[in-house]
């Protein structure tokens, strides 16, 4: 027994020492951040990118788990491009410039204009960027419910963790096309709530135009050599394609994050540095998951992430309506996730 005691603490550091590298440049980003948040506002700065992290961090880990599911299906070369330039895009492109875009095409605004509004005047910027919300959310809603849906409506699934609710949605998937009819209904739905003929107009075309992109992203895979089905690892086996479709999800998660965060500030500065620390974050967790096998190790926690992503998307298309706070939809994940991860210890993977 002895022995045995006295090696335990050795492997708790070893433990640590082996994750901890997945993290290394998340942290020295982080760091990085805080000074410049500091260079920038001072105290108040370091304090609200600090929190636009950990919010973005909650929000995204079903991402993080996702990104894995598909990455451990893609070739070595491509996972090191979408973890390399897809962190750049994931930082510069969905958390700046594609704002920049939305309130651009809003407000028929030239990039030189926009890039002068969000800067001199963040206040309209933000209202700008805020009257598009319903558009967002049909677009984001659509697209996310999409993934959802496509994971959990196979008839070759017979893996169940909430076996009444999954058991029942694999037998649908003997309806063609059932997921496109489901999401056309939610889209349909969503948008009777919406005050005026226009507003509802945007809305079912933001969202058709989700459910179009996610078809052409997942299509694309099989187009090129790949077989369908399984929640999007038909792209997967096709390099590119998976790289799209990665990026594709990550924008579908940064819409609400990007629009919350002007709830704390409207100084786009720290707004791309807050959020880009928390992708930075949600980066090192998919490394993590994917080359420690914690997928395989715990056989829910794959359920567990899409079930977060079926309730972010319901969450996406009731925010057009409800205000529901950006820290419930990261709690909702967190419970979801955690809860799977429970299950997978009780009930370990087959080996």
């Amino acid at each position: 027994m002895r022995p045995t005691q006295a090696k335990a603490p050795f492997q708790i550091r070893s433990w640590h020492m082996q994750n901890l590298k997945y993290f290394s440049w998340s942290i020295g980003f982080t760091a990085l951040s805080l000074v410049g948040g500091y260079l920038l506002g001072g105290p108040p700065a370091v304090f609200i990118i600090a929190v636009l992290a950990v919010l973005e961090t909650s929000l995204s880990f079903d991402n993080a788990v996702v990104n894995a599911t598909v990455l451990r299906d893609m070739d070595e070369k491509w996972r090191q491009r979408f973890l390399l330039w897809g962190i750049l895009i994931a930082v510069f492109g969905m958390r700046i410039v594609f704002p920049l875009a939305i309130v651009g095409i809003v407000a028929s605004l030239g990039p030189l204009e926009v890039v002068h509004l969000a800067l001199f005047n963040p206040d309209e910027y933000a209202r700008l960027l805020t009257s598009a919300h319903h558009e967002i959310a049909a677009f984001g809603g659509a697209f996310l419910l999409m993934v959802f849906l496509k994971f959990f409506i196979d008839t070759n699934k017979d893996t169940h963790w909430l076996a009444p609710i999954e058991a029942p949605l694999t037998h649908l998937g003997r309806l063609e096309a059932a997921q496109i009819l489901l999401t056309l209904l939610v889209i349909l739905a969503s948008s009777a709530w919406l005050d005026t003929p226009d507003q509802r107009v945007e809305f079912i075309i933001a969202g058709i135009w989700g459910l179009v992109i996610y078809i052409a992203a997942d299509g694309l895979g099989a187009i090129m050599g790949g077989e369908p089905g399984e929640g999007g690892k038909v792209a997967a086996k096709t390099g590119f394609a998976g790289f799209m479709y990665l990026e594709l999800l990550d924008a579908s998660f940064s819409f609400d994050g990007v629009i919350g965060a002007f709830a704390l500030t409207t100084s786009l500065p720290i707004i791309a540095i807050g959020l880009g620390v928390g992708a930075m974050f949600v980066r090192s967790f998919t490394l993590m998951l994917v080359y420690r096998g914690t997928l395989d190790a715990y056989r829910y926690l794959e359920h567990g992430a899409f079930w977060a992503i079926g309730a972010l998307a319901t969450i996406m298309f009731i925010g057009v309506h409800v205000h529901i706070p950006e820290t419930v939809t990261g709690l909702i994940g967190a419970v979801l996730i955690g809860a799977a991860f429970w299950s997978s210890l009780r009930s370990p993977a087959p080996r």
